[in-house]
């Protein structure tokens, strides 16, 4: 989906004094983003509110950087939701979570049609309960056929898994004899990430002043660049979508080269 320059600076319209619009280069915008959503509970215990709180307003946050990315011309936008780490939390956060997750995707279906979006997940969602999945299972097939960006909603996602997971299927062609042990490459791989498909991050967003991966695309963040901002989740703006991108913009990006001086 496209935008004119009038559309785009409306949705941008009554800047801060620190970004505006015309700060980003509208020729160099990443092609995938990917968000690390932290902080919904510190959010919630700041404000004293209880920690469902927070994931509540962290819904408002997500869908305001579905309508940005769209607008700035992502190809994909991905977003940690739920990591197989979480599975450890209180079980009454954990069902709420999960109860979120599908009303608010059931919600959130018309904005995808009316912005074109397709959506897609990483992680083994089979694993969820079954009302949750079959709801992202409907979210899928009634987004099949949209052409615009790609929303990719990590949930029970966990990079070494994936890896793992990855690794058994090369093991099981190779056992059967569909693919040889030689023939083993890192496109090999690739194809059996849940991210088969879609390109690798160019920039990591990660809100709440956490500095570090927490388990996630360690394959796929090899040359990503990182924007974190001390910013909780239900805090991160459109704007704050603008101040990571022209961060992005500023960065020498060498892919383990050497630039000559």
């Amino acid at each position: 989906m496209e935008f004119d320059e009038g559309e785009l600076r409306a949705y941008y319209d009554d800047a801060p004094d620190d970004i505006c619009l015309s700060d980003i280069d509208l020729t160099n915008i990443p092609r995938h983003v990917s968000m690390i959503m932290d902080g919904n509970g510190r959010w919630a215990t700041e404000r004293g509110l209880a920690r469902h709180e927070g994931h509540i307003a962290g819904v408002d946050s997500l869908r305001e950087a579905v309508t940005s990315s769209v607008r700035l011309g992502f190809d994909v936008l991905s977003a940690y939701a739920f990591s197989t780490e979480n599975w450890k939390r209180p079980q009454q956060e954990v069902d709420l979570l999960m109860h979120l997750f599908a009303t608010t995707l059931l919600k959130e279906l018309p904005l995808f049609y009316q912005e074109n979006v397709r959506l897609r997940f990483l992680g083994d969602i089979t694993a969820l309960p079954e009302k949750t999945r079959e709801v992202f299972e409907e979210g899928l097939e009634k987004t099949a056929a949209h052409t615009g960006m790609v929303f990719a909603l990590a949930v029970n996602y966990g990079s070494r898994a994936e890896l793992a997971r990855a690794a058994r299927l090369v093991a099981q062609d190779v056992e059967a004899g569909r693919l040889k042990a030689d023939e083993v490459d890192e496109d090999e791989i690739e194809k059996r990430l849940y991210t088969s498909g879609l390109p690798d991050p160019e920039l990591l967003v990660r809100t709440s002043g956490e500095l570090r991966l927490s388990n996630y695309l360690l394959w796929q963040l090899a040359y990503t660049e990182f924007y974190v901002t001390s910013k909780h989740w239900p805090d991160f703006s459109r704007w704050d979508m603008l101040r990571a991108i022209r961060a992005y913009q500023g960065r020498d990006r060498r892919f383990g080269g050497v630039v000559a001086s």
